[in-house]
């Protein structure tokens, strides 16, 4: 499984699309961030909308990189994978940071 693993993890950036996929769900997590901000609800939304943001934005920025970038994409999908690995930690250790 390891080499799967690291070949999946630092495979060539996917290009355009993908990439253009994974800044809109962050666009559109920043939307969902400053809705609630802005009708005062934003200590309900906060914690488990700014890993997805996060998360995503790193994701579509590794997709984003040029072919001959291969390290640096796969140490930030890394880097997003430890991201929603840590909401789900704290989702499961510490839930009244999440839910309110």
């Amino acid at each position: 499984m390891v080499p799967y693993v690291s070949d999946v993890l630092f495979n060539e950036p996917q290009g355009r699309p993908s990439s253009l996929v994974q800044f809109g769900a962050s666009v559109s997590f920043s939307c969902v961030f400053v809705y609630a901000w802005s009708v005062g609800e934003a200590g309900a939304v906060v914690p488990w909308v700014l890993f997805f943001i996060v998360g995503t934005a790193l994701s579509g920025l590794a997709e984003s990189l040029p072919k001959t970038r291969r390290r640096a994409a796969g140490l930030l999908r890394l880097t997003a994978i430890l991201v929603f690995v840590c909401f789900l930690a704290t989702l499961f250790l510490a839930p009244e940071y999440i839910i309110e």
